[in-house]
């Protein structure tokens, strides 16, 4: 047999932060999306602590990777339902999380999935999502939103206008992708920093989500279509 390019085998780093994620969460269906399981952890302040601990520092984001957060609760739901929005097309899961959004276009038949994520454990975490779910997404830790997402024709995000910071960066990346031809989809539980004018609502869900996350059991989240920009007035 051929010896296999080593570029192609998960380096030490890799394999540790799979184990790590396989170690702090357990495989559970996802509630509102029972036809995707992930990886997931009971205690989200436990599992912040102990990531912490095991990257060796203080003030890191919270483990996105570990929960389904209600925005991409709600992609993935409206994507599980309406199949023509990916079957056949390339499609971009940015600021992936868990990777839920990327799985569900996967079952839906897209063409392939690619999942951008600055969070290696959370680049673990898609990995093991998707073959638990026995479907192919391509993840890397890569910061996407200086460009435009290209090539993917379909750009799907969950929760991320959930901060200014954030969302300052997040609407001109979307806005890049848009103007080139892709279909921007977003989910967003309320946050206030999504710029509701430059969005057109396609469907409102009550998600139930975590109490350590959130402040209510249930968020009524919308999923959102960007628009084109309206041009400057003459």
């Amino acid at each position: 047999m051929p010896n296999q390019s080593s570029a192609l085998l998960p380096d030490a780093a890799d394999r540790a932060d799979a184990a790590f994620v396989r170690a702090a969460t357990r495989p559970a269906d996802v509630p509102f999306v029972p036809e995707v399981r992930l990886q997931m952890a009971e205690d989200a302040i436990a599992l912040w602590e102990t990531t912490e601990t095991a990257r060796g520092e203080i003030g890191l984001p919270p483990p996105f990777w570990a929960f389904a957060w209600a925005g991409g609760v709600a992609v993935a739901r409206y994507v599980l339902d309406h199949p023509e929005l990916v079957a056949g097309r390339t499609v971009l899961d940015v600021a992936a999380g868990s990777g839920l959004v990327g799985i569900a276009a996967a079952l839906r038949g897209a063409a392939s999935v690619r999942a951008a994520e600055i969070d290696a454990y959370a680049v673990a975490a898609v990995g093991i999502n998707a073959e638990l779910n026995g479907v192919r997404v391509d993840a890397a830790v890569e910061d996407l939103l200086d460009g435009d997402g290209g090539p993917a024709e379909v750009v799907l995000a969950g929760d991320v206008f959930y901060e200014r910071g954030m969302a300052a960066r997040f609407l001109p990346f979307l806005e890049r992708a848009q103007a080139r031809g892709a279909l921007v989809i977003v989910g967003d539980p309320g946050r206030a920093y999504l710029p509701r004018e430059r969005f057109t609502a396609l469907a409102a869900y009550e998600v139930p989500v975590v109490a350590d996350l959130e402040d209510a059991a249930l968020k009524t989240t919308t999923v959102w279509q960007l628009t084109a920009a309206a041009p400057p007035a003459v």
